[in-house]
């Protein structure tokens, strides 16, 4: 194949970008988003550190954050298998607009109450976990089911290029005009994105829905552990993020090890440039059927490189083992979703949704925890680099105990072709709602 030929059999296939509308404002909404949540995330951790000077204060946002997440997560998902999953959307981002607005308020004080960060994120992951399993669940309802695969990718293209420009932007910000306008610029970007969800069509539930209850979210939960090949991206998942992202600890890495503080933010967006330059590379997904083998090693590729980083000799050196790192999770990440979206039958998708997003919730919020702990105890350097092998070695046991995740193959799965067929008779193979 020519050089032309091999760029082409890469690059991201835009066609559900230009088909969908409502697949169009989707993405440009949690691009928005994403732009001004990851501007607040680099200001939080910051503002922590600079009031305590403590890593482990730093980490232990992570623990009043994780009961609400939890909680959440899972009423969230059920919650999105029987409301109107658009009013979801809108409803929960207008709540995350009064919540960041309150931290805006108090960044400006002269004096910042530390305990006011400690009090107003746990709702504002609240609010965020109840709005994500409606979002991950009407994207499917947004295109056709074989454009799924390029949906995603196009999806987290979008996601990665607000994680990109977000902590630049607030690195800038809280160096040159402090944490408050981090905050108000977050408020800006979630109410853009909630005036974008209202301008989407309407997708009503096609059969009959659960309404939210205990026995709803247990049968979810059954639901996903009868799955292996679930079970298996949800392992994965989690023992990747909790064991290896060392994302806490960059405020010290910059500071303390490479005494740049002032390219904290590139320590922040190197694993979303390679992430970015995955998704904008991912053509090459649409002729890959063994989506397990994919997952495991991408997901064993990041914990390699998350290792490197930790004994990186220079910062630069330091960000591009994070940028390989960040490619890798990347090409995880979208073989996952696709996975999910096209096996995951409609009346479920978003419980199954709400035990997807603690998947890749909890174990960030874990990972503070241990990154903070292990780095006051052994040391910023050994605690990234341990926390990378040991994600390999998770990653390697999940994958031999559950076999049926190691070969799943898109296109002999009974769930996906039970799917493909449900699709085909609502007709929404053949017209886009929206």
């Amino acid at each position: 194949m020519s050089g032309p030929g091999v760029l082409r059999g890469l690059r991201v296939d835009l066609s559900p970008a230009r088909e969908s509308r409502d697949f169009r404002l989707m993405v440009l909404a949690g691009t928005v988003f994403t732009l001004g949540q990851a501007i607040s995330y680099v200001a939080i951790p910051w503002q922590i550190y600079t009031l305590t000077g403590s890593n482990t204060m730093v980490g232990l946002i992570g623990v009043v954050e994780l009961v609400p997440l939890l909680v959440a997560g899972l009423w969230g998902g059920a919650l999105a298998d029987h409301v109107d999953r658009k009013k979801m959307l809108v409803g929960t981002g207008a709540a995350q607009v009064v919540l960041t607005a309150l931290l805006a308020l108090n960044a400006f004080r002269d004096e910042p109450h530390i305990w006011v960060l400690f009090v107003v994120a746990p709702f504002l992951v609240s609010a965020g976990a109840l709005q994500r399993p409606s979002k991950e669940a009407l994207l499917p309802r947004t295109v056709r089911h074989d454009q799924l695969p390029a949906a995603n990718a196009l999806n987290a293209l979008g996601w990665q290029t607000g994680s990109l420009l977000g902590p630049t932007i607030g690195g800038l910000i809280v160096a040159s005009a402090g944490a408050g306008w981090c905050f108000a610029v977050d408020v800006v970007g979630i109410t853009v994105a909630v005036l974008l969800y209202a301008r989407m069509s309407a997708f009503p539930h096609r059969e009959q829905t659960t309404p939210p209850s205990l026995r709803g979210i247990a049968e979810g939960v059954r639901y996903a552990i009868s799955r292996k090949d679930l079970l298996g991206t949800y392992f994965v998942d989690v023992a990747v993020m909790f064991l290896a992202m060392p994302i806490v600890l960059f405020p010290a890495l910059a500071e303390t090890i490479f005494a740049r503080p002032h390219l904290l933010g590139l320590l922040y967006t190197s694993e979303t440039v390679g992430a970015l330059v995955a998704s904008a590379l991912s053509g090459w997904h649409r002729r890959i059927h063994s989506y397990g083998r994919v997952i495991v090693i991408a997901a064993c590729g990041y914990g390699v490189f998350i290792a490197v980083a930790g004994q990186a000799p220079s910062f630069w050196l330091c960000c591009l083992a994070l940028a390989l790192a960040g490619a890798a999770d990347m090409t995880s990440a979208v073989f996952r979703m696709t996975l999910w979206n096209q096996s995951i039958p409609e009346s479920l998708r978003g419980r199954l949704a709400g035990i997807e997003m603690l998947s890749y919730s909890v174990g960030p919020l874990g990972a503070q925890i241990r990154a903070g702990y292990t780095a006051d105890t052994w040391g910023v350097r050994r605690a990234i680099s341990f926390g990378g092998v040991a994600s390999v070695v998770g990653v390697v046991l999940a994958a031999a105990a559950l076999q049926d995740f190691w070969r799943y193959d898109a296109r002999t799965d009974e769930h996906l072709l039970a799917e493909r067929a449900r699709r085909a008779s609502h007709g929404e193979n053949l017209d886009l709602e929206g």
